[in-house]
């Protein structure tokens, strides 16, 4: 029996970024600290192998050790520990499912298959053969500027209405009005976005249930959705309208915001320090000074 139903995976649930050591190496003493300081952050859940966690840069045995550490670190909390399926291979998806699911994941997320541009049917078929493998919620991305994948809002309705433990993370851009039209054909569904909260109270507004950003900032996305869920829509958006200058430029690029994510974690203290597997970004000078004063800004010393 599923801990979670699909109405169970809303709010704050930040992708788990990736710590490495300076040679590159996974960095798990790291790794198990920043579990540790999400699972206080207030976020309702944490999911591992998203864009964010630098997911086509991983051995396999990597992804197996990793996942079993997220599952057991986070055991017991108070949040959802979501696990992203990635590989192109519907077969190969199939078994990642089955096995996240085993070990004690409470949801997944489902990244469609890209590579070498397979038929809609063919990515139909993967997202349905994986829901079909598994009975706990699956939350199915789409992520077209990413993937270079176009999904209609009638096929993902498809999805929702044959399924009922899909979920689903919108982050096309801009997202609203795709998500208003997916709504109006699936009422019953629930919706998350990411594209690191750029959109997120417009996307609250037109009936989604959630965010998922990256993990260095949780505190501030928490704080954002606590204020929208209390009705306090103004300090609502006069937070968000503070934080949208730096992560509107920081996602102009992924590898950027995943740079910068690293950063904001090693100066916090919460990992040892911000190297990235390559290929990857360079940070500039104007870059370190702009993080700084953002930490200054939202008092995210620890």
């Amino acid at each position: 029996m599923a801990r979670y139903n699909s109405n169970d995976i809303y709010g704050v649930n930040p992708i788990a970024a990736m710590p490495f050591t300076t040679t590159g190496e996974v960095d798990e003493s790291s790794f198990i600290r920043m579990l540790e300081h999400l699972a206080r952050s207030g976020a309702n859940g944490v999911t591992l192998f998203g864009i964010a966690s630098e997911f086509p840069k991983l051995e396999d045995f990597e992804r197996q050790r990793l996942a079993e550490v997220f599952i057991h670190t986070l055991q017991g909390r108070s949040l959802y520990r979501a696990i992203s399926v990635t590989a192109h291979s519907t077969e190969v998806a199939v078994k990642w499912a089955k096995r996240y699911q085993t070990m004690g994941a409470d949801a997944l997320m489902l990244l469609p298959p890209f590579f070498l541009q397979p038929s809609p049917q063919a990515i139909q078929q993967h997202i349905f053969s994986v829901l079909e493998a598994v009975e706990i919620p699956v939350l199915v991305q789409y992520a077209p500027g990413e993937t270079g994948l176009p999904i209609t809002p009638q096929q993902l309705a498809d999805v929702s209405k044959r399924y009922p433990h899909a979920v689903f993370k919108i982050e096309c851009n801009p997202p609203v009005d795709y998500t208003r039209e997916f709504l109006q054909l699936a009422p019953q569904a629930s919706v998350l976005n990411g594209y690191a909260g750029l959109y997120m109270l417009k996307m609250l507004a037109a009936g989604g249930k959630g965010v998922m950003p990256g993990c260095s900032f949780t505190e501030i996305y928490v704080r954002i959705y606590q204020h929208w869920k209390q009705g306090k829509i103004e300090q609502a958006e006069a937070l968000h309208a503070a934080l949208l200058p730096y992560i509107q430029q920081w996602m102009t690029h992924c590898e950027y915001i995943i740079q910068v994510e690293k950063n904001i974690l090693m100066r916090r203290g919460i990992i040892s320090n911000d190297y990235c597997r390559l290929p990857g970004w360079s940070l500039t000078q104007d870059d370190y000074q702009r993080i700084e004063r953002f930490i200054e800004e939202f008092q995210l010393h620890c």
